[in-house]
């Protein structure tokens, strides 16, 4: 066994297993609507919404504390890639400007932004996530790719329903 030396108790056992890496991906999406910034946070903050922009979720969304609120828990499972519990705790809700969020799910950890830009009579949804886990490529699976694609379709999907909306509501 190693040993990591630390000034206020000297020697301790390192318990990382040493074949164990950490590594750190950052993922990064834009798109474009059509509709204002106060309509997209609506829309977006419409957390029912959610499953129909995405085949991911495996249960409804539930809340701790009260929804959109930092320090509150957006909780529920995902369906595919894997079967697995999402635990979200959000750090920063500013409407319509943004929201951050951490989520823990399947042995890693992801740090996510999403921020909403009034950009040419419509709105640039921009998001970000930094992710770390115990491996970002198990058994030649890219995790990162696979997080990309969902966030690809998951906000696609959003905004062609922002743009519906908007449509709509200017239609006579």
């Amino acid at each position: 066994m190693r040993f990591l030396f630390r000034p206020d108790s000297g020697q301790t056992p390192n318990l990382r297993p040493h074949n164990l890496r950490s590594e750190i991906a950052r993922i990064e999406h834009a798109v474009f609507s059509k509709a204002p910034c106060d309509l997209v946070w609506k829309l977006f903050s419409d957390w029912e919404r959610w499953p129909s922009f995405t085949d991911i979720y495996g249960s409804p969304i539930e809340w701790k504390g009260s929804p959109w609120t930092p320090g509150s828990r957006m909780q529920f499972d995902i369906a595919r890639p894997v079967r697995a519990r999402m635990d979200r705790v959000i750090t920063i809700c500013t409407p319509p400007r943004c929201i951050a969020w951490i989520n823990h799910v399947h042995g890693y950890t992801m740090e996510q932004w999403v921020l909403f830009d009034h950009y040419s009579g419509g709105t640039r949804i921009t998001t970000w996530v930094e992710m770390t886990g115990a491996e970002l490529c198990p058994e030649g699976h890219d995790v990162s790719a696979i997080v990309k694609g969902l966030l690809e379709r998951f906000f696609a999907n959003f905004c062609a329903e922002c743009d519906r909306v908007a449509a709509a509501l200017q239609e006579p």
